[in-house]
């Protein structure tokens, strides 16, 4: 986030200020400390905002953020967006989880399972990212989410509608050496449409039945 665009583009709107350049706005993982400018711009507009919580995120400071920036305690106010990287949930999340749950403070939780996951491939130093470590990391948080009584709100996943070649595997057998194939991003790679369908269907076969049933029942 860039503090001085954003800021230029806050307006004030029934004694309320708003950031107009999106309907939700998320401080990144690395601009979230206590005494960080993010921190206090965010606290003075009455979007909805998110906060990355990734490894290096304290329980006691996870739990002191959450009231700082919902200090009225408002229902849809604040999301927590989780990136750990596949295998690491389950040393930090039940403690995050636990120190939301002490704050008394409502808050969405989101799985990002894909910032967790990056690497550079060995063949050709190309930034990618392996399906099975995404959706390792998305089945890991929700089976974590269950057994601690919370309630995982989403999956984050970046994904191209294009055939794009800059996620490793899936059931394509994309390899690291196919990724030049059709590497387009200038920034972070995404799945394509094969992958991303693939990735739904993982992730809806590993909700409970009773869940499964209540999402249909909601779409009818």
């Amino acid at each position: 986030m860039q503090l001085d665009l954003e800021e230029a583009l806050t307006r004030s709107s029934g004694g309320k200020f708003y950031n107009l350049s999106a309907h939700m706005v998320w401080i990144g993982d690395r601009t979230r400390q206590l005494d960080c400018a993010h921190i206090e711009y965010f606290k003075g507009i009455a979007n909805p905002i998110a906060v990355k919580v990734g490894p290096s995120m304290k329980n006691d400071e996870l739990k002191e953020l959450v009231k700082i920036l919902n200090p009225n305690k408002e229902e849809g106010r604040l999301m927590l967006i989780t990136r750990y990287g596949a295998g690491k949930a389950e040393a930090m999340l039940p403690g995050h989880i636990q120190a939301v749950k002490e704050s008394r403070v409502p808050v969405t939780w989101q799985c990002d399972a894909v910032h967790g996951n990056g690497i550079v491939a060995k063949s050709n130093k190309l930034k990618t990212r392996v399906m099975n470590d995404i959706l390792a990391e998305a089945c890991e948080v929700m089976a974590i989410h269950k057994k601690c009584g919370s309630i995982l709100g989403g999956i984050h996943l970046e994904v191209s509608g294009q055939p794009v070649t800059e996620v490793v595997g899936g059931s394509m057998g994309l390899t690291e050496q196919m990724l030049t194939k059709n590497y387009e991003t200038y920034c972070d790679p995404r799945m394509n449409y094969s992958q991303a369908i693939e990735a739904a269907f993982r992730v809806a076969n590993e909700m409970p039945s009773q869940e499964r049933a209540a999402k249909r029942a909601k779409v009818a």
